[in-house]
């Protein structure tokens, strides 16, 4: 359970990004109005929405946007999704929130290396050549090397919000969306939806993200996932001089795979964390009753649980506190996952400090019982999950008030 713990809340706010890859050095590009390398300037501009849809890597179960740009025989797709994962201490500037991800132009023979087995959606959109050639200028400008740096956030400005942000940009006032369908949506319902298949990354998403992804969202908000993006765009209209004409003026399909994306078969229930969680409620009511019997407390147990639980609160207690990471904070589940609970796993062993282990084991289990009487109430969607380990942290926090004072067994104490 450690272990497991451990390592899904470390990787959780990875799975939640959209890129694609990483690169170690991004190709330089030429000056914008270099006429040696710019593309020919007599040529038309035509400028395209690219979705790929899932795949099963944790880092691109959420689909991934690119823009492409045609001119004659240039022809490149620009990627926001591209990180360098040898970056000096990158794992700890993205545990800080410090991700720096990069625009990349990505030319039509490596455009989908990778993504074979994803299905791949082109949607050629139908913008005025002057408005064409301002994307065909900024996405230049952008990838260069002084500009192509940019401060990830999973929601808001990703792979997928930065070509609909450069989308907007272009279509101006007279870009109209569709009807949004589901008006009552919010952040963590369209992480579910595409966590269906993936037990283990839903249970660290439901642990690491507070309520503020709990909260109904927008249409555009909802176009951090790509596909949303991409549906969005296909009934979109644009209104230019006086005209109104659909966004997208023709739709190809390069890669026709799953409309469901190249997804894992579901988790098996006997491996979910439901599954893992009622077999630590089941060992903690199994251990108690013996307890019980034997009017003693299994330390050796409580050491087990409470030093995973800290270790989860202390991840929790980072990403709240010190992390810029967006949607961290407030999180509710720092009242039942916190580092004060590696005490609980130390001091039941000294016998100078049992006094004020059985006051901690008190006040955790009255807290940690009041939250799951409180939690229909409270703003935060909670993992089912949860309920099993939060009950077995209750179980032994008051079995060690009622049965610390009369402990007589175990190790000698220090």
């Amino acid at each position: 359970m450690q272990r497991l713990l451990k390592k899904y809340c470390l990787t959780t706010v990875l799975c939640a990004l959209c890129a694609t890859g990483t690169l170690d050095a991004a190709p330089v590009l030429p000056v914008p109005g270099d006429t040696a390398t710019a593309p020919e300037q007599e040529d038309p501009v035509r400028v395209s929405l690219v979705t790929f849809y899932p795949g099963s890597e944790p880092h691109n179960i959420w689909g991934h946007s690119e823009l492409r740009v045609q001119q004659g025989s240039t022809d490149l797709y620009f990627n926001y999704g591209v990180f360098d994962f040898q970056a000096p201490a990158f794992m700890w500037r993205f545990m800080l929130g410090e991700t720096d991800y990069m625009c990349v132009p990505v030319p039509r023979s490596y455009a989908t290396l990778g993504m074979e087995e994803r299905r791949m959606v082109e949607q050629e959109l139908n913008l005025p050549q002057d408005r064409a050639i301002a994307v065909r200028d900024f996405l230049w400008n952008n990838a260069q090397p002084e500009n192509r740096v940019y401060r990830y956030k999973f929601l808001s400005d990703n792979c997928s919000t930065r070509p609909r942000d450069i989308i907007e940009m272009a279509a101006g006032d007279g870009l109209r969306y569709p009807a949004m369908g589901d008006t009552t949506v919010t952040y963590r319902d369209i992480l579910a939806r595409y966590c269906r298949n993936y037990a283990w990354e839903k249970f660290g998403i439901d642990l690491v993200l507070g309520w503020d992804v709990d909260t109904v969202i927008d249409q555009r908000a909802a176009m951090f996932i790509p596909m949303l993006l991409m549906d969005a765009v296909a009934d979109a209209t644009i209104t230019t001089d006086s005209t109104t004409l659909p966004l997208v003026k023709a739709t190809t399909v390069p890669i026709d795979k799953s409309t469901e994306g190249n997804v894992r078969p579901p988790t098996p229930w006997y491996a979910s964390p439901m599954a893992v969680a009622l077999l630590v409620l089941a060992l903690t009511l199994l251990v108690t009753g013996r307890d019980w019997r034997r009017r003693d407390v299994s330390r050796w147990f409580d050491t087990l649980l409470f030093t995973a639980a800290g270790l989860a609160g202390c991840i929790l207690f980072f990403l709240i506190f010190y992390s810029t990471h967006e949607a961290t904070s407030p999180n509710i589940n720092i009242a039942w996952l916190h580092p004060l609970l590696l005490l609980l796993a130390v001091l039941p062993w000294l016998k100078k400090t049992r006094g004020a282990a059985r006051l901690l084991h008190a006040l955790n289990a009255v807290i940690v019982a009041l939250l799951m009487l409180a939690w229909p109430w409270q703003p935060q969607v909670g993992n089912l999950a949860f309920f099993p380990l939060m009950t077995s942290l209750v179980v032994r926090s008051a079995t060690n008030v009622l049965l610390g004072s009369q402990t007589t067994r175990g190790p000698t104490s220090l």
